[in-house]
């Protein structure tokens, strides 16, 4: 077997999206504004103790340097409820949060109703990867809802049967 040598931006791209891959937003009111990204780089179980999750982000990120800032980020996973969402926040311009439903904790973390799980974050560590960053966040807090899951494979959405509650 031989394994196709091709690397530029565009082939990887499409190899990349071969893999499955939950996706996750990372929010928080910074100086009384919503912010956000979507990932779908975003890994949870990277270290129980202390408890780290991580995602990956352009360094080209305008809004990454904003929500950096934040006390806490909000992660939410994904359900199939809030594909719509993704594209939103996702979105370069116009008013990411119109008509989103969000909930805001009293530290700031911004939550998406109708995702999967919450989990309440504060940045551990950036780690410099090629043109990304690697962001570790600690985890302060959960919450899990049964929801099915939202899954991103071959640039295209995907729905998962509901889990059972944890």
């Amino acid at each position: 077997m031989s394994l196709n040598q091709e690397l530029d931006p565009l082939t990887l791209r499409k190899v990349f999206a071969q893999h499955p891959s939950g996706v996750a937003t990372l929010c928080a009111e910074v100086n009384g504004e919503k912010t956000g990204i979507v990932a779908s780089s975003f890994t949870v179980g990277v270290s129980l103790e202390p408890a780290l999750v991580m995602f990956a982000v352009q360094k080209s990120s305008n809004t990454w340097p904003k929500l950096r800032s934040a006390k806490r980020i909000g992660v939410s996973v994904l359900s199939e409820r809030n594909e719509g969402v993704c594209g939103q926040i996702a979105s370069k311009s116009g008013d990411r949060f119109r008509g989103v439903d969000t909930h805001t904790s009293a530290d700031g973390s911004l939550f998406i109703e109708g995702s999967t799980l919450w989990l309440d974050t504060t940045v551990y560590n950036e780690v410099e990867a090629g043109d990304h960053w690697v962001i570790l966040l600690q985890v302060h807090g959960h919450k899990v809802a049964q929801h099915s899951p939202s899954i991103f494979h071959d640039s295209r959405f995907h729905s998962l049967p509901v889990p059972e509650l944890v």
